[in-house]
């Protein structure tokens, strides 16, 4: 398997829990703000964690964990990722699956085989931008639609979320987004946080007064709406 990071200890990935997190490599997004480019464009060079070696520390820190976060890169892309999330899961850990929704078949499965309980999907943009934001030309919805249905009709606990830049987004594609959300539970609004591993950097972050401003015009459609990564 494609492990290429392992976290330990994260009172953040898994809001609500102390957990341990797993990092896949490898993406189908090309998304150019996008903070972990190693896993995403060059993950056969970063050291590779042998499951085994990942399941032998989880079972050593089940008395101490509660949750296990799945994220990448893009962890659906990973073979046998059922089969080894069925492993932890049978340690009796929490589940949280970070996802961009692009295998809704994969993710279909995770939540009737109750592998899953809680799944954050990231929306990029307006469906109208979508290409332009993950860097696929002519990307069809179809699959991120079918994900974001599977989540809005289902039972699992789940988060929509979004990291914002000044360069890919504006205010009113935020509406786009509230009608395509509409009815969700939570949808978080995340500051976009330069860093060494981003894919392009020198993105623009809006203020902490700019996100409220976006969080307003989202309430209509869906009723908690919060933002993230600003003081």
């Amino acid at each position: 398997m494609r492990i290429h990071g392992f976290q330990k200890t994260t009172l953040l990935d898994y809001p609500g829990h102390l957990a341990a997190t797993i990092f896949f490599g490898g993406c189908n997004f090309l998304c150019p703000f996008c903070h972990n480019a190693s896993l995403v464009l060059y993950p056969d060079s970063l050291p590779a964690i042998p499951k085994e070696e990942v399941l032998a520390t989880l079972r050593k820190r089940k008395e101490i964990l509660e949750g296990v976060c799945i994220t990448g890169g893009e962890p659906t892309l990973e073979p046998g990722l059922a089969d080894f999330i069925k492993e932890i899961k049978d340690m009796g850990y929490l589940i949280k699956l970070d996802t961009n929704g692009s295998n809704p078949i994969l993710l279909k499965q995770l939540i009737s085989e109750g592998l899953l309980d809680y799944v954050a999907m990231d929306i990029k943009n307006s469906p109208e931008k979508y290409s332009d934001t993950i860097g696929k030309k002519n990307f069809s919805l179809k699959n991120i639609s079918e994900s974001i249905q599977l989540l809005l009709n289902g039972n699992i606990d789940y988060e929509f979320r979004t990291t914002i830049t000044k360069e890919f987004h504006i205010p009113s594609d935020f509406i786009a987004i509230g009608e395509w959300l509409k009815g969700a539970r939570a949808y978080y609004l995340q500051s976009y946080k330069e860093s060494e591993d981003v894919i392009s950097p020198g993105f623009h972050s809006y203020t902490k007064d700019e996100l409220d401003e976006i969080r307003r015009l989202l309430l209509p459609y869906v009723s908690k709406v919060e933002v993230r990564g600003v003081d």
